[in-house]
């Protein structure tokens, strides 16, 4: 007579964890020296150089065992990441800049989207790539691609071709536009608005902002940290959108709660909690250092999850949309500015 045996609850969820543990200790083992080189390029930054390292190690094969915990950080990991950037915002910096920034912020992430939109309609760029690179060049480059993926079940490749899409501009726009401003004689002001608009990821900012002005600079930043709060809108937007699809197409396992956006929730909690409570700033900045960390991990493993033949084949559409996006987002900024604002 056979025995059905039964294993504890918790033992099959330690299994689970240990099961994890090998992929995830190799993503960091890959987000070390990343994390590292990119302190040291920050115009480049530690997230690209991370899926960098792990496509080149891509080519290796690996043993299976380190599937599980790959796939961990490429998804969860990179969901909490988002949570522990909140505790880096000060939401007094989105009453500092002023109605101004708020119209023209307003002008300038419709149009990023529209342009997206059309643009990756007319070169037929897979939707979820469409999505991400729109997202990344109208938020804040690699922190919103990192929060829009997860909802809209995007792959690793996708990730992989936006990143690379928006790190791209980042480093044009970090030596272009100083020089623009200055040739266009823009004064301190706009020129700290046109960058926190218009510039997508955070080192390029300061990059831009401060090799214009100080006073820019300074600017830049605040617009840039408000433009980042646009992450929790625009996910849950983003949630609506895949839950419709989901109707339409009649899944039968729909559920909206599956696909909610549950980290933004906590990414706003934490900006709150950053803002209105007595957390000492090491704290915060520390926490928010661990995110950044951890962003670094989920994209060294979406690089191990990527083909880079494919990548570089595919690579000139997406490429195409986002030099679209990024100069649409660039003049908006610019004519919303002199010609609504008349600031």
């Amino acid at each position: 007579m056979s025995r059905c045996i039964v294993i504890p609850k918790g033992v099959d969820q330690v299994k689970k964890v240990l099961e994890k543990v090998p992929g995830v200790a190799l993503s960091a083992g890959i987000a070390i020296p990343a994390w590292l080189l990119g302190k040291c390029f920050p115009i480049v930054g530690g997230p690209v150089m991370g899926i960098l390292f792990g496509m080149i190690l891509a080519f290796w094969k690996r043993p299976a065992f380190f599937q599980n915990g790959i796939s961990y950080a490429s998804r969860n990991l990179l969901q909490y990441s988002i949570i522990l950037l909140g505790f880096d915002m000060n939401l007094f910096h989105v009453f500092k800049v002023g109605g101004q920034t708020i119209v023209l912020m307003a002008f300038t992430l419709t149009a990023a989207f529209l342009s997206a939109f059309f643009l990756g309609k007319a070169l037929k760029v897979d939707q979820n790539t469409n999505i991400l690179v729109g997202v990344g060049t109208a938020i804040c480059g690699g922190s919103a691609i990192a929060a829009a993926a997860p909802v809209i079940h995007a792959d690793d490749q996708d990730v992989a071709q936006s990143i690379s899409t928006i790190f791209l501009f980042n480093v044009i726009a970090a030596f272009l536009f100083p020089f623009l401003g200055h040739m266009l004689h823009m004064s301190d002001y706009n020129f700290g608005l046109w960058a926190g608009t218009a510039v997508n990821d955070t080192s390029s900012v300061v990059a831009a902002g401060y090799a214009f002005s100080n006073a820019a600079g300074n600017l830049a930043v605040i617009v840039k940290l408000t433009r980042t709060l646009m992450i929790v809108p625009v996910t849950l937007a983003l949630a609506f959108f895949v839950s419709g699809r989901q109707r339409k197409q009649g899944e039968s396992h729909y559920h909206f709660a599956k696909i909610f956006p549950w980290f933004v929730l906590g990414f706003a909690a934490a900006s709150v909690i950053s803002t209105f409570l007595p957390l000492p700033e090491e704290t915060g900045t520390f926490l928010a250092q661990v995110g950044k960390f951890v962003i670094v991990m989920a994209m060294s493993a979406i690089g191990l999850n990527t083909n880079i033949v494919k990548l570089v084949k595919n690579g000139y559409r997406p490429i195409l949309l986002g030099l679209g996006c990024w100069l649409v987002l660039a003049a908006t900024s610019l004519v919303v500015q002199y010609a609504v604002l008349r600031v």
